[in-house]
């Protein structure tokens, strides 16, 4: 799942040459689509922007693949993919104009970016579009990836909690489930949480009650959280909805 985690130091090789998946995924996650073509959307796509995203996805799950072998099945880390597909349906939904339109874009960004495929994919969609995540590691990956795809999408290592947030829930229990500590990313990006419109993460079993209570606190009072579940649902949440 997308969400900033605790660092892990990668050991897998992100080139097309690397093993392929042997094992499963954890109970708390979706399966993962096959790969292949983007399937139609709510709105039409230049079939130029099709082909990029097709292979964006490919390489995205094919890098996933390899990170299971090479990391997950040796230690446990978090970092579990989203469903590209549906995530596309969700971004295009808020996208309200084409891409290439010389509107002033709409900000994006990522909780938890991971390889930076979500990112990257709200970039080609128009958006601008920021990830963070705390692990260095993956962001290097995920940069890489960008340049691959011509994509201008910018990432940050740290967290995505900002500098004095501190998780207070009701029943008093503050622990923050599988995020890690570290910096927070909004200075290295040059924005706090409250100059981005559409923001997007994938949580664990837990901590969807803290990400509603950060953009409460936060963020912008008419920005969009796109929250991914492990139904793969993308439930579109404003301050005013639950989720």
């Amino acid at each position: 799942m997308d969400a900033t985690r605790s660092p892990f130091p990668l050991t897998f090789d992100p080139s097309p040459s690397g093993s392929k998946r042997a094992g499963v995924q954890t109970p708390e996650a979706p399966p993962v689509e096959a790969a292949g073509a983007v399937r139609s959307s709510p709105l039409p796509l230049d079939p130029q922007l099709r082909a990029r995203l097709t292979a964006l996805f490919q390489e995205g799950r094919e890098m996933w693949d390899r990170f299971e072998v090479e990391v997950r099945q040796k230690k446990w880390h978090p970092f579990i993919p989203g469903n590209y597909e549906r995530i596309l349906e969700a971004l295009l939904a808020q996208t309200p104009v084409r891409p290439g339109a010389s509107l002033a874009p709409r900000r994006f960004l990522e909780w938890g970016s991971a390889t930076g495929v979500v990112t990257i994919m709200a970039d080609l969609l128009g958006f601008e579009a920021c990830g963070i995540e705390l692990d260095a590691d993956l962001v290097r990956v995920a940069r890489g990836l960008a340049e691959r795809h011509g994509s201008g999408a910018r990432f940050s290592a740290g967290s995505f909690l900002p500098e004095g947030y501190r998780w207070t829930p009701l029943d008093g229990d503050g622990r923050s489930g599988t995020l890690g500590d570290g910096p927070s990313a909004y200075p290295d990006l040059g924005y706090e949480l409250a100059d981005f419109d559409l923001v997007y993460g994938y949580p664990w079993d837990g901590e969807r009650a803290l990400m509603r209570d950060l953009m409460q606190r936060s963020g912008s009072p008419g920005a969009t959280l796109l929250v991914h579940t492990g139904t793969h649902d993308i439930r579109v949440c404003s301050l005013s909805t639950a989720f």
